[in-house]
């Protein structure tokens, strides 16, 4: 019998911490939405970062083929 009781306790201990904690919750769900949102942005930056040195290696390439690179010489 001290299962089932210890699990009910257990239960209403929950319970009470999270009605308790209400306002804690929200701040950690506002914060967790907040660092996906920042966390986007960071991915964002790095794919634009990535598509402009993307664009340099081609423009560098081609500017190599049709001047010559110090590289063959």
């Amino acid at each position: 019998m001290a299962g089932p009781l210890r699990r009910g306790a257990l239960g209403l201990a929950l319970a009470s911490v999270a009605v308790l904690t209400s306002g804690c919750a929200v701040v950690a769900i506002v914060d967790t939405a907040a660092s996906v949102v920042i966390g986007v942005g960071g991915l964002a930056v790095d794919a634009a970062v990535g598509t402009v040195r993307i664009g340099g290696k081609v423009i560098g390439a081609g500017a190599d083929a049709v001047l010559g690179s110090d590289a063959e010489k």
